[in-house]
């Protein structure tokens, strides 16, 4: 297991669904797996997953009526994607969501993700 690196982000209203960033924010881009918590358990999600030829790894709601094998191993390597989040909620600003404009909130999050990766 490695480290995760900040490539891309959609920032979102507050009162929106996690899910209705995911498709901006995959488009174009291509990889083998989407690990994922239960926010994301959509069946469009594991649709285009499924069309791209994407592993799975999203942890199921109880409602799904039937559930999918995830591969449980690589599930573990969600650690790391909350890790990132606490490291880039180190930063106040962030953390706090203390800037008044979406522009400066999202340069915000692009320095802080900047000065991670250049620990």
């Amino acid at each position: 297991m490695g480290s995760v690196t900040l490539v891309r982000f959609v920032l979102l209203p507050g009162n929106r669904f996690d899910t209705v960033g995911v498709a901006p924010l995959i488009d174009g881009v291509e990889f083998g797996a989407m690990l994922t918590d239960k926010a994301y358990d959509s069946n469009w999600i594991i649709e285009d997953m499924n069309v791209r030829g994407a592993k799975i790894v999203i942890s199921q709601r109880p409602q799904r009526r039937a559930p999918l094998n995830i591969d449980e191993e690589m599930y573990k390597w969600r650690h790391l994607v909350e890790n990132y989040f606490c490291k880039i909620k180190e930063f106040k600003r962030i953390a706090f969501r203390s800037d008044k404009t979406d522009a400066s909130y999202q340069a915000m999050i692009y320095a802080a993700a900047t000065i991670i990766e250049l620990r």
